[in-house]
């Protein structure tokens, strides 16, 4: 894997761990990493996205904890093979939604209500669904 597939932003808003988590799930989500892959050592993506090594390793800890990797002491930590299928589609489900619900957050504070939120969701969603259109 290459050093810059993934990077953080300490002034993207959300902690150091999140972001380098949530594009973990999302690499594996959409086959960027397959079953069985082999994830960067602690010390090595610390080095490259410039974090503290704890940081690199609370997110492996966090990620195993879920199912998504798995860790073999001495070997490394692996994108894993359990139901793989199945929860490459539960973290697309987590990710998208985390995304969504940032959204529509974000709009709320903008003051746009329950209906006008609605209405462009819908209209973005049939932009990015046209073929199913009825």
């Amino acid at each position: 894997m290459p050093p810059a597939f993934f990077a953080v932003d300490p002034h993207g808003g959300a902690p150091l761990y999140q972001q380098l988590t949530e594009q973990i799930k999302r690499a594996i989500a959409i086959g960027a990493l397959s079953p069985g892959e082999r994830l960067p050592t602690v010390k090595g993506l610390a080095l490259d996205l410039k974090l503290n090594p704890n940081t690199v390793a609370r997110v492996y800890r966090d990620l195993e904890r879920e199912g998504v990797i798995a860790t073999a002491p001495g070997r490394g930590s692996f994108v894993s093979q359990n139901g793989a299928l199945g929860d490459a589609r539960r973290v697309a489900l987590e990710v998208a939604g985390r995304q969504i619900e940032g959204a529509i957050r974000e709009a709320r504070s903008l003051g746009i209500t329950h209906d006008e939120v609605r209405t462009i969701a819908d209209a973005a969603v049939a932009r990015a669904y046209p073929e199913e259109r009825q």
